[in-house]
C-alpha cells in the first residue's frame, strides 16, 4: 500500500472547512495515514503556508508520532508524539488564517527510520535538519483557504 495521508474533511487540493481555521474551532482536522513504510521507527508532521505574505507559515510542527498510530483524530496529538514552535511561536496547531485570497496548506508526513531527541523549542528548520539522513518515505496532502470575510486586498 502506498505511504498517504488523507483527509475526511477535504480532499486534495479541496478547500479546508472553516471548522478547522481560524474563522471556526481553530482545531486541527482528522487525518488517516496509509501505508507506513517498512522499517519506520517514527513519523513527522509540519503543516505549512507557502503562500503568506511574509514567506512560509508553519502552522504545526510534531515528531515521534508512533508509525502503529493510523490515524491523528481531530484537536488531538497522539500519545508520546512532541510538538514544536509555529510561526506564531506557540507549541501546537495554529489553523489557516490567510490575510487575503487563497492559500495552499502543505500537511507533509515524514515516515523516519528514528525516534528524534528534540526539545520542545524545535522548529521547522530544526526538525528538517534533524531528520535530513533518516527519511524513509514522505507524503502530503494539500488543502486551500481563503477568508469570506477578507476585506479590501
Amino acid at each position: 500500500m502506498e505511504f498517504k495521508l488523507t483527509c475526511p474533511a477535504f480532499n486534495h487540493g479541496s478547500q479546508i472547512p472553516s471548522k478547522y481555521t481560524c474563522d471556526g474551532e481553530n482545531t486541527n482536522p482528522h487525518m488517516v495515514i496509509h501505508g507506513v513504510p517498512d522499517r519506520t521507527k517514527s513519523l513527522a508532521l509540519v503543516v505549512e503556508d507557502p503562500d503568506a505574505p511574509a514567506g512560509l507559515w508553519i502552522h504545526w510542527v510534531m515528531w515521534n508520532i508512533s508509525p502503529e498510530v493510523k490515524e491523528i483524530k481531530e484537536h488531538t496529538v497522539p500519545f508520546g508524539a512532541k510538538e514544536g514552535i509555529n510561526t506564531t511561536k506557540h507549541v501546537g496547531y495554529t489553523g489557516p488564517c490567510p490575510p487575503s485570497g487563497t492559500h495552499r496548506y502543505f500537511f507533509r508526513l515524514y515516515a523516519l527510520d528514528m525516534k528524534l531527541d528534540l526539545p520542545q523549542t524545535t522548529q521547522r528548520d530544526d526538525l528538517e535538519t534533524a531528520m535530513a539522513q533518516h527519511i524513509l518515505g514522505t507524503t502530503e496532502l494539500m488543502g486551500t483557504y481563503s477568508r469570506s470575510n477578507e476585506g479590501p486586498v
